[in-house]
């Protein structure tokens, strides 16, 4: 028996190398049934093959002449002149294997005429054996006779008609995937690796399910003859240029699929080149300058003032010789008083006035004052318990009526919200990799990580959190993935495996058999074992396969239906080398639901779940995977949790604060004194009254529901503290230092001294309240919400210290009166209290050592040009500040999420989806609508989708990766009577209507629409209207890859009457690693966008408001780094303005003092800013906030000060700068600086690095810069151009001068004012003060 069969093998194989190859005779002819070799294996379409027949070729008439005009036109020579070696049958297999590819080549149609060309002559030419050698042929038994079939051929083609028809086919696009047709039909080796003689190779592997037998295609160049068999003339016909019409009428290819149809497009214009002069940075040049300018003017104004002090020295000298000369006598005559300066001290007398006398009542019905007080306090903070705490990031950033918010909504109203994403991304380091020799794609690399034991653990890690399961309430029944999962193709009922998983087990269908599957293989002659590695190079290369080309003949698709893209599966792989990836990548989508709906509770609950299996999973010994992992929930889950861990860190940070207030402001005379003397219930008051004004700004605004925010938690307490703890520090050190007067009462005593300072509390806390109002005016809702609250936060903390603290001071005075120790207040000590003013410790030092050094001559002009330079610098830096904010940052640090950032960013091959939005009011039905839009044959060059694809030609600039998907390119192409996949029913029930791919071609014999005449097919309106939904719920499958469910039932939205009022299409980014990318996307995005709707306005029919933005998930939180530079300058000028405004008003229109109380403000800012750049923290809405408080800040440690100086009346301006530096530069120094501080050192112990950046380090920067501007710099810069003494003031303090004269024992009025019954003759003055210091002229207002 096996010698017969050696036989007929030999005599079969001396049939076929005699075989003659002569012009006009064939080959084979006519079908003898399915291939034998492929019995047991599974193809796509049935392999028929032909019979072996030598003989001529025959002449076709009738129908099988029109038939062969129909599919194979190239062959025409007339009814009457016309020879073919192929059958009707083969020309309707032919017909049918044509259809399956010219679904995907149909959009370029001198790519599919090609396509068709080449296969045309290689079954029907008349010259067939001329190109032609049958190689294999076996006994087929067909209508009980046995015919040898033919089951494997060569078929000689020219090189330059096999380049010719791949260039005009190699560009072809898919626009669901937005990736090339050509990828699916060059097997392994993908759309960038294919050649031509590869493209063929594919066309003619019968293991690819599509080919019906073996074509052997040997490409020979011309001249290259030497190796052909005798009489073979390879075939050489004209293949067509993408860029040419076809014979049949078709039009040229499009831009998209043809580059040589492209328009000649410049360049998109070079990013803009960073600012330069003299050949260097500019910024840096315009600082130098300015610098230098500064310090010519100082230096300028220096000799000036040497020159009149000089003068005014020799005019003091000659009054001093007279002894005539003193301080109250620089005004001679009422007369030489301005305006202004009686202005002033009326604004000044008046306020001091109105405080005394309003401290006096205060302190003298302490107890009523405190319940009503609290009775305020408790009815507005009771608006707390309805609060409500904004954590969703999009509520917190973007503002309802920002472009980026209003567009989401639209997406979101029109689209399902974007999926929840749940990932994985899985390594597996020191595993060493090996190659593979595989019997269909050589050696290939494959890394330690892809190996088939990891593949089975990612398996069961896929199904163990696929089958998580738990009783949901909001369900009332057990829940699962299904319930909640993204299932493209199955929406409304979809089981598990609709569910969209991505991930590299899904090449396998999710099936262990599937990857533990190996057959032996014969190629070319060899026998080897294919398995699983052969199955998934072929996969990863050709995605949207349907079947591989292996024996193993396994499919590529995921088991939900739809591919899966490499760069979805693997990660940090290079040049396409898939099998040689570092990463795998693990996907589960769900659906997005709104936090209101039912199902959105079921979802969180599910990752919740995911996380606890994954983490679990992970510190399982057995895991051999190192991966980083996230749930959609993550990133507020990781906030929330970090910030209650640091809520610990905040309490001892207001208990640091609070231990330091209570220590400093006691008096401390003697340690017998020392428990009456302490102020420890005071400071707990003055901390009580902070805390009862953040309460009291939280309840009211929960009270008219605007939302509160953990920044608002976390920053207003401290900026409140801080200018709560300075008033409480000045008022009291004020009233420690004064001495009461012989029949004073003590509450005379209080309102006296709150007479003192109030003005200077009221012109901070007004200053500050008034800036926080205007910052109200921001468009972010986060800086929105916090300067309301910091605004009446700060305006009740005023109120209270003007109320409730004075109380409470007064009822520890009269304990400390009675000799009463605090907290044991029945114990009293016999050790009375001295009856002379406290200075305590900081305000001797800074009198005797700190201000006559600051105030040095040299000491000065070293400060001025430090500051100068510090200025100058920041002001550069600030220039080159970095916008935005890293999201790795919001996480605290050792979060399991910052370990995925950083492998995200490392493997991730591809960045976020962009959808480009089409709103209403543009026609999609019309012609010109379709061809603005498409990018097929015959579209608009400068169409939406061509435009997309010209800035993917550009990625580095455009940020766009992945051209768009278009449904209306596929549309057009699923109508095409070239595919099967639009056709009617022709009998039947259904007659009429729309008839699935799959259904037999029997009884759906008619097309949806004919072939044009003019080669380029658009629908009617009609035929639009009433296929588009036939088409957006078409499954896509082998017979119809067009089908639009899946892809755009979801991107198309219709009204009731069938108009379009919404669209998208969808591209990609490129992969985006921090938000200077993201926002650069965005503004590219846009800028495109806006292009497209400029030119789509152009067609006829579209409204003149019709728009295309661009969506993206990310969008809306970095929109707001495209305007937060203008954004933040609008803020803190409109923070500044009331600054000089208000103190301008309080001090009697000083304007010298309100500029030079500006200025320095906005030098302890723009020194902020500067440090920011060198201190790596960001400039973003977070930092904006911080900024804003620094200005609030910034003015308790300047307003002071100033008003201090303002109101000095020493003869010269180093003195009156002394005297202000060592009086209220002590206060602000212990009040701010030194309450500041101690928290904010503590916050360095937080976890969450935002916190630590923009809380500690920009908190830190702020406390820092305002304390040496306030006590170095503007100290220095009062004593060069401060305002003059008040000249009002000096007019008045004249009969006091004329008093002392008259008795030395009146020593009381040296420093501090003279008595009320000596100043009847001028209500002005209501108030003096005990000495502190013998050799200070008297002064009238303090």
């Amino acid at each position: 028996m096996i010698c017969i069969t050696a036989l007929l093998t030999f005599l079969t194989c001396m049939v076929l190398s005699e075989a003659q190859h002569e012009a006009g005779y064939c080959a084979f002819y006519e079908e003898c049934g399915r291939n034998p070799s492929l019995e047991n294996t599974t193809s796509l379409i049935t392999p028929i093959v032909p019979c072996l027949n030598y003989g001529r070729a025959r002449h076709v008439t009738g129908e099988h002449y029109r038939k062969l005009r129909q599919v194979c036109p190239i062959l025409d020579r007339g009814e009457n002149n016309t020879y073919a070696c192929c059958s009707i049958k083969q020309l309707s297999s032919l017909e049918m294997s044509l259809t399956l590819s010219k679904a995907v080549l149909v959009r370029c149609p001198s790519c599919a005429e090609n396509f068709a060309h080449l296969h045309c002559i290689n079954t029907c030419s008349p010259n067939q054996s001329q190109t032609v050698k049958v190689t294999k042929v076996m006994n087929v038994t067909l209508l009980g006779k046995v015919k040898e079939a033919v089951v494997g051929y060569q078929a000689f083609i020219s090189t330059t008609f096999a380049d010719g028809a791949f260039q005009s086919c190699k560009n072809v696009r898919i626009p669901a995937t937005g990736g090339f047709a050509i990828s699916t039909m060059c097997g392994r080796y993908g759309a960038k690796l294919c050649t031509p003689q590869r493209w063929y190779d594919f066309q003619g592997d019968s293991s690819n399910g599509l080919a019906p037998l073996d074509i052997d295609f040997r490409l020979v160049k011309e001249g290259g003859t030497a190796e052909l068999p005798e009489g073979v003339i390879p075939y050489n016909g004209t293949a067509l240029k993408c860029n040419e019409t076809t014979p049949s009428g078709g039009q040229v290819c499009s831009c998209q699929d043809c580059q040589e149809s492209c328009p000649s497009m410049p360049p998109p214009p070079p990013p803009p080149s960073p600012f330069t002069l003299l050949g260097t940075d500019g910024f840096l040049v315009i600082s130098v300058l300015l610098f230098f300018l500064l310090i010519i003017v100082f230096l300028v104004s220096l000799v000036v003032s040497h020159l009149v002090k000089s003068e005014m020295r020799k005019y003091e000298d000659r009054m001093k010789a007279r002894n005539s000369y003193n301080v109250t006598n620089q005004v001679a005559d009422g007369s030489e008083v301005s305006c202004a300066d009686r202005t002033s001290l009326e604004a000044q007398s008046f306020l001091s006035s109105m405080f005394h006398y309003w401290g006096t009542l205060m302190a003298t019905y302490p107890f009523t004052v405190l319940l009503v007080a609290a009775v305020i306090v408790v009815a507005l903070s009771a608006g707390i318990k309805s609060i409500e705490l904004t954590t969703d990031p999009v509520e917190l950033w973007s503002a309802p009526n920002s472009r980026a918010r209003q567009e989401k909504d639209f997406h979101d109203k029109y689209f399902d919200p974007f999926f929840r994403t749940n990932q994985l991304i899985l390594t597996a380091p020191g595993r060493k990799g090996h190659i593979y020799d595989s019997l269909l794609f050589g050696q290939q690399n494959f890394s330690g990580l892809v190996s088939k034991d990891l593949i089975i653990q990612l398996l069961e890690l896929q199904k163990q959190i696929q089958n998580i399961k738990f009783w949901s309430e909001d369900l009332n029944s057990t829940a699962s993935l299904k319930d909640v999962c993204f299932a493209p193709l199955n929406p409304s009922n979809p089981s598990l495996t609709d569910c969209a998983v991505n991930g590299l087990p899904q090449y396998f269908q999710n099936s262990l058999d599937h990857i533990n599957a190996k057959v032996n293989m014969t190629e070319l002659g060899v026998i080897k074992e294919v398995d699983w590695r052969d199955h998934l190079i072929y996969c990863l290369n050709s995605p949207l396969s349907f079947k591989d080309i292996t024996d193993l003949g396994m499919s590529c698709m995921a088991d939900y239906g739809a591919p899966v893209f490499p760069f979805l599966a693997v990660g940090g792989y290079e040049n396409d080398d898939y099998t040689n990836a570092e990463a795998f990548i693990l996907t589960f989508s769900l659906n997005n639901y709104a936090r209101n709906h039912p199902k959105f509770k079921v979802a969180m609950r599910w990752e919740k779940e995911f996380l606890r299996i994954v983490q679990e999973y992970q510190k399982n010994p057995a895991c051999n995977f190192t991966f980083a992992y996230m749930a959609e929930r993550s990133l507020e889950d990781e906030i929330n949790r970090t910030t209650a861990e640091d809520i610990p860190i905040f309490m001892i940070s207001y208990a640091v604060i609070f231990v330091y207030i209570a220590v400093a402001l006691g008096e401390y005379s003697s340690w017998k004194r020392i428990l009456v003397d302490s102020k420890f219930l005071v400071g707990l008051g003055g901390i009580l009254v902070v805390g009862c004004s953040v309460l009291a700004s939280m309840g009211f605004y929960s009270w008219i529901g605007i939302p509160s925010s953990l920044v608002i938690l976390q920053v207003v307490p401290f900026l409140v503290l801080a200018v709560g703890a300075d008033n409480i520090f000045i008022f009291v050190l004020e009233y420690q230092r004064d001495v009461r007067r012989p029949g004073e009462k003590r509450e005379e005593h209080i309102g006296r001294v709150l007479g003192s300072v109030a003005p200077s509390m009221l012109l901070c806390s007004l200053s500050e309240s008034v800036c926080f109002f205007l910052g109200a005016l921001s468009t972010m809702p986060a800086v929105k919400t916090f300067a309301l609250y910091a605004a009446l936060a700060v305006l009740m903390d005023f109120v209270l210290q003007m109320t409730a603290f004075v109380a409470l001071l007064s009822l520890d005075a009269r304990r400390q009166d009675r000799n009463r120790c605090e907290l044991l207040c029945c114990v009293t000590v016999s050790t009375q209290r001295p009856n002379t003013p406290n200075e305590g410790f900081l305000l001797p030092f800074m009198r005797k050592y700190y201000a006559p050094f600051l105030l040095h001559r040299l000491t000065r002009v070293i400060v001025m040009i430090v500051f100068i330079f510090m200025f100058c610098g920041s002001l550069f830096l600030m220039f080159n500040v970095t916008v935005g904010l890293d999201q790795e940052l919001a996480m605290p640090k050792g979060s399991y999420m910052l370990e995925y950032f950083q492998y995200l960013y490392k493997y991730f091959e591809v960045g976020v989806p962009v959808y480009f939005v089409t709103k209403g009011g543009y026609n999609f039905t019309s012609l010109e609508g379709m061809n603005g839009v498409c990018s097929s044959v015959g579209c608009d060059q400068f169409s939406l989708t061509q435009k997309i694809q010209y800035a993917t030609d550009y990625p580095e600039r455009s940020y766009i990766a992945i051209p768009a998907n278009s449904w209306v390119d596929d549309f057009i192409d699923w109508l095409n009577p070239g595919s099967r996949c639009c056709r009617l029913y022709t009998f039947g029930p259904n007659i009429g209507k729309f008839c699935p791919a799959s259904e037999s071609p029997w009884i759906c014999a008619r097309k949806c629409m004919a072939i044009p005449s003019n080669g380029v097919l658009r629908p009617s309106v009609e035929q639009f209207n009433r296929f588009l939904p036939d088409f957006l719920g078409n499954r896509p499958d082998l017979q119809c890859p067009k089908g639009g469910l899946g892809a755009y039932d979801k991107a198309v939205v219709r009204d009731e009457s069938g108009e379009i009022i919404a669209s998208r299409f969808m591209a990609y980014h490129t992969p985006l690693t921090n938000s200077q990318e993201f926002t650069a996307a965005l503004l590219k995005a846009r800028q495109l966008a806006h292009n497209i709707t400029m030119g789509m306005r152009n067609i006829s029919g579209t409204s003149p408001d019709f728009e295309v933005f661009p969506y993206s998930l990310t969008y809306v939180y970095y929109e707001q780094y495209l305007t937060i530079v203008p954004e933040g300058l609008f803020n803190l000028s409109l923070c500044l303005l009331p600054t000089f405004v208000v103190c301008c008003l309080l001090l009697g229109l000083d304007l010298l003092s309100g500029l030079l109380n500006l200025l320095t403000i906005v030098m302890i800012t723009v020194d902020t800013v500067g440090v920011m750049t060198l201190w790596d923290i960001d400039y973003n809405a977070v930092a904006l906030i911080n900024l804003v408080t620094a200005v609030g800040i910034s003015v308790e440690f300047v307003s002071h000060m100033t008003r201090s100086f303002a109101l000095s009346t020493k003869p010269t301006h180093v003195e009156r700068a002394m005297e202000a530096t060592a009086k209220m530069g002590s206060a602000v120094f212990a009040g701010v600086a030194m309450t500041n501080l101690p928290g904010i050192l503590v916050l360095a112990l937080a976890k969450a690095q935002l916190i630590q950046i923009f809380f500690f380090r920009l908190n830190l920067v702020i406390t820092l810069l305002g304390m040496a501007h306030g006590l170095i710099f503007l100290p220095v810069l009062l004593s060069y151009f401060g305002p003059g003494v008040n000249k009002a003031v000096l007019y008045k303090a004249k009969p006091i001068h004329e008093l002392e004269l008259k008795s030395s024992k009146r020593q009381f009025h040296d420093n501090m004012g003279y008595e009320e019954n000596e100043v009847k003759q001028d209500p002005l003055s209501n108030s003096t003060k005990a000495p502190t210091d013998s050799s200070k002229p008297a002064k009238i207002i303090d």
